[in-house]
């Protein structure tokens, strides 16, 4: 390696080398620093997440599916029913075996009281299978 001096005798041309010891530190201080830090890295708490799915419900014909439109109006399986008629098909629903599920579809701007007020009764007649269904939100 070629080291320039203090005098003037020599002309300032340029070194053709690469000074690699700056190079060679900051390597050797990243490296500490990962060897200290790569063991903290790999502490992590094991939980198990649900599992969703995106498949298509298969509709079983044991399935009672109750509407709620944003007039609030139920339907039992796509026909209009008043507050007394499904509370009594759900009695009937809940004596038979097996017990069918009850899939809720609810529409969005319909409010919360109403829901839960058919589940209430859903409750009250002995039916323990409820379901939700949504549309699925498209991701952008």
């Amino acid at each position: 390696m070629a080291f320039g001096g203090f005098t003037k005798s020599q002309t300032g041309q340029p070194v053709a080398e690469i000074n690699m010891i700056p190079l060679i530190d900051v390597m050797l201080v990243l490296l500490v620093i990962f060897m200290i830090t790569a063991p903290l890295l790999t502490h992590a708490v094991k939980i198990d997440l649900p599992k969703a799915s995106s498949a298509l419900n298969i509709v079983k014909p044991e399935n009672i599916h109750l509407s709620l439109d944003a007039a609030g109006q139920v339907y039992w399986n796509d026909q209009p029913v008043e507050p007394a008629e499904w509370r009594r098909r759900m009695a009937e629903a809940a004596g038979r075996q097996p017990q069918p599920e009850v899939q809720i579809r609810a529409d969005g701007e319909l409010a919360y009281r109403k829901v839960v007020q058919v589940m209430s009764d859903a409750a009250q007649a002995g039916l323990t299978h409820l379901g939700f269904v949504t549309d699925p939100q498209a991701t952008p």
